[in-house]
């Protein structure tokens, strides 16, 4: 496993990190994860992942409403020192609406706390709240700066929804890291600018859904989903675009010892800017081959141009997903 710093945090990561959001678990309001989960099976995946030398781990408070946190806490209760731990707070529930009140990330904050088992989380981030709610709430990023200074926090971060949002959180607001979906058929964080404004400022990038909900490993072969799924609740047309993306990459692993993962997880890392890239795991081995990913050789330009042109030379989103 490849290490990387977390922008000018002065925080070292596991290139390859760990995504909570489905092990949460299903909830009982509505399709908010990947549904039901085993905690055995959750916290195996999760050793698992510490053993291959993967040490970071992206939470939230609302994934299966805190029940990730714990079950982090369960599998790290005696490493605690040893790996590196982000979570989130703003949404009130699941997909809004949002607060990020100084009072009220304070007070998620201490429940994290608290399920974590714990004193300190390394990254705290806002979860994805619209950039206005940031410039009408300035005050939410002091509230940071001083759990950061309480030593609650070492580094606070924003998790975007738009990757446009990502440049006015660094650029106005000083934020240290951004959390943005970034993979082979989503490239929208280069085309905006955001990598090049986190490149310039010093802010990590971290890389999430590098897999595209699943479909660019090339596994999914049922586009009909479980009604406790979130992927369930997409229009069947996105899901067919997204389902027969990976034929268009596959020739790019022609006669080399790479598999589709492989190939998405290693374009993520291609660019500088990105500190680390959290696929979702649900298995010990799913964490075995996300961390293989770092022990291959990195793609070369040519590749890395290659998909790059297949991107743009294809839609692989609804107007309505590319705002």
């Amino acid at each position: 496993m490849k290490y990387r710093e977390l922008g000018k945090t002065g925080i070292k990561v596991s290139e390859i990190g760990f995504g909570t959001w489905g092990i949460g678990g299903e909830t009982k309001d509505g399709a908010n994860s990947y549904g039901a989960t085993d905690d055995a099976e959750s916290l195996r995946a999760l050793r698992r992942a510490f053993e291959l030398g993967i040490t970071f781990y992206d939470t939230s408070n609302i994934y299966g409403y805190g029940h990730a946190e714990e079950l982090l806490r369960e599998a790290f209760k005696n490493d605690r020192e040893k790996v590196v731990i982000a979570s989130k707070a703003g949404f009130i529930k699941h997909g809004g609406p949002h607060d990020i009140s100084p009072t009220y990330i304070r007070k998620c904050l201490e429940e994290t706390l608290m399920r974590l088992g714990t004193d300190y989380v390394d990254l705290y981030q806002l979860h994805s709240p619209p950039v206005e709610l940031l410039l009408q709430t300035p005050e939410s990023v002091e509230e940071l700066k001083k759990m950061k200074a309480e030593g609650k926090i070492r580094a606070f971060g924003f998790s975007v929804k738009n990757p446009k949002d990502g440049i006015v959180a660094i650029e106005q607001f000083g934020f240290e890291t951004v959390q943005v979906n970034f993979n082979m058929i989503d490239e929208r964080a280069l085309e905006c600018g955001l990598f090049a404004s986190a490149e310039k400022n010093g802010a990590g990038i971290i890389a999430r859904t590098p897999f595209g909900f699943g479909f660019l490993t090339g596994a999914i072969k049922d586009i009909h989903f479980d009604p406790k799924d979130h992927r369930s609740t997409w229009p069947e047309a996105q899901l067919k675009r997204w389902a027969e993306a990976p034929e268009l990459f596959a020739p790019l692993n022609a006669g080399k010892d790479r598999t589709l993962a492989d190939l998405a997880l290693q374009f993520c890392l291609s660019f500088k800017p990105v500190s680390a890239v959290i696929p979702g795991v649900l298995h010990p081995s799913e964490a075995q081959e996300n961390s293989r990913a770092s022990g291959l050789p990195p793609l070369t330009a040519e590749e890395v141009s290659a998909i790059q042109e297949i991107y743009k030379t294809h839609e692989f989103f609804d107007r309505s997903l590319k705002k």
